[in-house]
């Protein structure tokens, strides 16, 4: 019997590993995978169903199914709950906005390639946290190493600077 309840549990492990690898196709219900039949929450359901059965009917070595399907069921629905509820927070987790053109001017940075008249430097300015080494042009020469202020942003990958002190 403990088998059987083993397997079960492990079911619902390969329901969950399954929705984290390939998403939510076999989703229930509700169109976010929070709700009340969400993936998580059967596979939880399932998984705590199975293990807490299993380990019911290995302390009670009883051959009969109504102390350790009530213990599964008992352990499942807490079980299944937490998951809707860890689902639902990580879908709903506020995250930064997605850094933009206009984000970069004002920044300051580095020049990491020479800026000549005539041709196109580089410079690394910080962005979101992240480093970002973006082409640069400015009205005059600047040398490698100064520092510069992001004027404008000419697009995603390109600025104009002017060397600046701070």
């Amino acid at each position: 019997m403990e088998t059987t309840f083993l397997v079960i549990g492990g079911v619902g492990v390969v329901v969950l590993a399954l929705s984290v690898l390939i998403g939510d196709l076999f989703h229930f219900g509700h169109p976010d995978a929070a709700g009340p039949v969400s993936v998580p929450a059967v596979a939880g359901f399932i998984g705590a169903f199975g293990f807490a059965g299993a380990a019911v009917a290995a302390l009670t070595g009883s051959d009969g199914l109504l102390v350790p399907v009530a213990a599964g069921v008992v352990a499942a629905l807490p079980t299944a709950w937490v998951a809707t509820r860890l689902s639902r927070m990580a879908m709903n987790m506020r995250t930064d906005a997605t850094p933009t053109q206009l984000d970069m001017i004002g920044t300051t940075g580095v020049v990491v390639t020479a800026i000549t008249g005539s041709a196109f430097g580089e410079v690394r300015i910080s962005l979101g946290g992240q480093p970002v080494k973006l082409s640069a042009r400015a009205d005059r020469p600047i040398p490698l190493g100064a520092r510069v202020l992001v004027v404008e942003a000419t697009s995603s990958t390109s600025v104009i600077v002017e060397e600046t002190t701070l």
